[in-house]
């Protein structure tokens, strides 16, 4: 009887972890690292060209390869939070970081001599004239701005997986509320979002940029703080291990059986023993997908196949290791035919903003920041998310059967079809800003043209569409696709997505100003072929889409063996239920 009080006693405190008390904690931290990381994002352009007196394009092509690097570096972020570290540490880790990162370039803009005699206000004409940053003061700026992309990447890797840690993906009802839990980890995000387009631009533009850099660094630690006190309430992960690891011993161990025949009965294949699957590790079904890599799992004899390390991990896997490897395979298909939408949003976050600096920005006696104007779609953002969630899913739930209301793929797809649409608008507004301009013989002007910058919210307003359906639709897919030991990574590959879309954008403005013969090459936008270069993007889009159909049609989702427990460090082992019985 006292077993089973204790038992009795453990699962009420485990009853208190996790669940939405849990991923509140979640939401706060990230809309307030959004709002700090965001608001650079949008805003370093001027920061760049007006203070440390790099040109339009160059400027452009910094933040781009900033948020480039941000994203990327999840990568290493995810391998550390899955193999060695637990979410929650992870995300402490690189927070400090990121802290570091913005009080340098706080310090740097406080202090003059760490930066260039600045000529923001000098005409557009003369703008080679303006000193260069010396190499001690670009070491500062790029000290601080990649520490800042460093820190900010754990905490991408981490974060929205510690939230989904939460709650309990088995089952439709599992399913339906991880998959609202994405929805509204958006909804935060968009709120910080705002929050660093206009209260932290204002305060760039206008308390300057010391201060701005400053109060992100105490945002950060603030936030780092409240994370921490959220502690006691969450399901922590325990690291298994690297994926990494795991997917190169499938494809070592594949190679060296290839000249095995593939048995004829799939039982042959080496699986997870019944004791390894009682402590939690995940079952796959096999798949006829990439049968090749089944390879991995031929034990050479009858007496190595009951012999779990007959071999060691290089030379023989189970089936479940070897559908894991298949799974991130299944998916790079996935993420290629996505990268392409965010080289779209990287080339909106930044030629946006500088056509809103030529534009009427006034709203009577108020003027609004050039970099605040990505606050229009993100209001609409706010409405759209709410309505989705609490009044599309249930009604397509009950016609699909679909704990999401529709399938992942779908909805990246229908997020597709809005982008080509947005690059479309985007090229209509740019034409007739410039056909303003020439109206009014204001080419070569400085000054703002007659013309209100809420014309660009056309654009924003759909791509915001597009990014609410796409993002979340990523981000949804691969945690629920990928298995229990890489949920950290499926978060990496999902930002990588983000990443080399960020970093296709510079290469893109670079080739298509060398090919074009300078499109982009001025450093005035009225001069400039901007919409010939919407126009183009939103031809590649098209063609893009074509290619993720075919990725999606491709596509099979992961089939579980067996409803696991999955390596959440809070939940009961199996089997400590069975002493109440005795």
């Amino acid at each position: 009887m006292g077993i089973c009080r204790n038992v009795k006693t453990e699962e009420k405190q485990l009853q208190k972890k996790g669940g939405t008390r849990a991923a509140l904690f979640v939401y706060v931290v990230a809309g307030i690292d959004t709002m700090a990381f965001i608001s650079k994002g949008v805003s370093l352009v001027t920061y760049f060209s007006g203070y440390m007196n790099f040109s339009l394009t160059k400027s452009a092509n910094t933040v781009t390869n900033f948020m480039g690097t941000a994203f990327l570096l999840s990568l290493f972020g995810a391998f550390l939070s899955d193999t060695y570290f637990s979410r929650f540490k992870t995300c402490v880790l690189f927070s400090i970081i990121q802290v570091l990162g913005f009080a340098l370039l706080g310090v740097q803009a406080h202090f003059s001599q760490l930066r260039p005699f600045p000529c923001k206000d000098v005409p557009l004409s003369q703008n080679d004239r303006c000193e260069s940053a010396d190499a001690g003061q670009l070491a500062i700026l790029y000290g601080g701005v990649y520490l800042v992309a460093f820190g900010n990447s754990g905490v991408k890797a981490a974060l929205p997986s510690l939230g989904a840690d939460q709650f309990d993906e088995k089952g439709s009802k599992g399913a339906a509320k991880l998959s609202s839990y994405f929805n509204w980890l958006l909804f935060f995000i968009t709120i910080g979002a705002m929050l660093g387009v206009t209260l932290f631009v204002w305060i760039g533009d206008n308390q300057g940029w010391d201060w701005s850099f400053g109060i992100s660094s105490v945002a950060i630690g603030l936030s780092t703080l409240l994370l921490t006190m959220g502690k006691q309430f969450y399901r922590n992960n325990v690291p298994k291990g690297s994926p990494l690891m795991r997917i190169s011993q499938v494809l070592v161990a594949a190679f060296r059986n290839r000249n095995l025949p593939l048995p004829q009965n799939k039982e042959d294949l080496h699986q997870i023993r019944s004791e390894e699957a009682e402590n939690g590790i995940e079952i796959i079904q096999r798949t006829d997908q990439f049968k090749c890599l089944d390879r991995a799992a031929i034990p050479r004899n009858n007496h190595e196949a009951s012999t779990s390390n007959a071999h060691g991990p290089w030379s023989l896997c189970t089936i479940s290791q070897v559908e894991e490897t298949k799974i991130v395979v299944r998916m790079l298909p996935i993420i290629l035919s996505t990268v392409f939408m965010n080289t779209c949003m990287a080339q909106l976050q930044t030629f946006t903003i500088q056509q809103s600096m030529t534009m009427n920005r006034k709203i009577r006696n108020f003027e609004i920041p050039g970099p605040s104007i990505p606050v229009i779609p993100q209001v609409f953002q706010l409405i759209m998310i709410p309505v989705y969630d609490r009044i599309f899913v249930p009604i397509a739930r009950k016609f699909t059967g679909i704990p999401s209301g529709i399938r992942q793929l779908q909805r990246i797809g229908v997020g597709l079809v809005f982008s080509v649409v947005s690059m479309a608008v985007a090229a209509v507004v740019e034409s007739h800003r410039k056909s303003v301009a020439i109206e009014h013989n204001m080419v070569d002007s400085s000054s703002q043209i007659p013309m209100s910058v809420f014309w660009l919210g056309f654009q924003f307003v759909i791509f915001s569409i597009a990014e609410v359906l796409t993002l979340i639709g990523l981000l949804d897919f691969f945690y629920a696709e990928s298995t229990s030991g890489m949920k950290s990574l499926s978060m990496a590959i999902t930002w990588c997505s983000l990443a080399f879309g960020y970093f296709t954008s510079s290469v893109v403005v670079s080739v298509v100003n060398k090919v074009s013969g300078g499109w982009l090459g001025n450093n005035n936008l009225n001069r400039d072929k901007l919409d010939y270069f919407y126009w183009l993007l939103a031809g590649v889009s098209v063609l893009n889409f074509g290619f993720y159909l075919l990725c999606a049609s491709w596509y099979k989702y992961k089939k579980r063996e067996l409803n696991q427990e999955g390596p959440i460090s809070d939940e009961k082992p199996k089997g400590k239920t069975e002493m109440c019985v005795v």
